[in-house]
């Protein structure tokens, strides 16, 4: 069940398992780095550039570079984890009998599955600098933008 506390210590005495603990203290920090991630991800994406103006040659040259393919690789995972943490939260507390929350937590963890593959595939495998012309290519590999 979920530990309804709002400071460490009584975390640990609510938390039947230590398993649990780590789960309320992840999310507390993965919610915390969150944050931080999406509050930079929409300066960078609305507030530095104009965002009507967002074409693919951006978003390319900006995922030609592997950083921003880990800073969105993090995102990615982060809020798919805890999002998924949080509703295991929800089926714990809402569907009572054992088996609909079994087959239910199975369909939602392998849709989860298959959404992290997929994006995860997407963003690392993709070649970006395919659509950009030479010259940009030729920058990112030198590494003066």
């Amino acid at each position: 069940m979920a530990v309804r506390a709002r400071r460490y210590q009584e975390a640990k005495a609510q938390a039947g398992t230590n398993l649990e603990l780590a789960w309320w203290v992840f999310m507390r920090v993965s919610g915390l780095v969150l944050v931080f991630l999406v509050l930079g991800h929409l300066y960078m994406s609305n507030i530095l550039i104009n965002a009507g103006k967002v074409e693919y040659t951006y978003i390319a040259e900006r995922l030609s570079n592997t950083t921003w393919k880990i800073y969105d690789w993090a995102m990615l995972s982060l809020s798919l984890l805890h999002g998924m943490n949080g509703l295991r939260y929800v089926l714990d507390d809402w569907v009572r009998d054992p088996a609909r929350r079994f087959w239910a937590k199975v369909i939602t963890y392998s849709m989860a599955v298959l959404v992290f593959f997929v994006g995860s595939m997407s963003l690392l495998n993709h070649d970006f600098s395919k659509g950009l012309s030479e010259d940009t290519r030729l920058e990112h590999s030198e590494g003066t933008r």
